[in-house]
């Protein structure tokens, strides 16, 4: 069993990178287009650091859907940014997350990868259920949502 988990998807968004950098390093902009936005009507945002880019903080509290975690974005250039994200609840987890940014011919392209240690009960139900078919349909729903908002900002 693998120690390390690494899920990743990637779609074209038909807009220039510029466009789209906003919508990832500046974290009040996840509502438009995170996937994980509408598990909880009452959840709970803190926003902390720096208003975009690196040092930007993102704190949320909610039902046992969303869970609570941070977020801290560590990297951001015109072509990546880097999060590290952390989850207190419903289970604890330390993760990474990475956007690259590759321009193509008709737009950008974008790839949203999160890697993270697999502690041993999360080995365990990876046997059941991997961490593919957790993360990657909400990576999936969230850069469809995120080439919405880019391509009609």
């Amino acid at each position: 069993m693998a120690k390390e988990f690494r899920v990743s998807r990637a779609t074209t968004v038909a807009a220039p990178p510029e466009r789209i950098l906003p919508l990832l390093t500046d974290l009040h902009e996840w509502q438009k287009w995170s996937p994980w936005e509408g598990l909880d009507a009452g959840l709970e945002r803190t926003y902390a650091g720096a208003s975009s880019g690196v040092g930007a903080v993102y704190g949320w509290r909610g039902n046992s859907k969303a869970g609570e975690g941070r977020m801290e974005i560590v990297e951001a250039a015109p072509d990546h940014v880097g999060i590290d994200l952390v989850f207190a609840a419903p289970m604890k987890a330390h993760n990474r997350v990475d956007f690259r940014l590759t321009p193509e011919e008709h737009g950008t392209r974008v790839e949203w990868v999160m890697t993270g240690p697999q502690n041993v009960v999360m080995r365990v139900m990876s046997k059941l259920y991997s961490m593919e078919k957790m993360i990657g349909p909400d990576l999936e729903k969230g850069l469809l949502q995120l080439r919405q908002a880019a391509e009609s900002a």
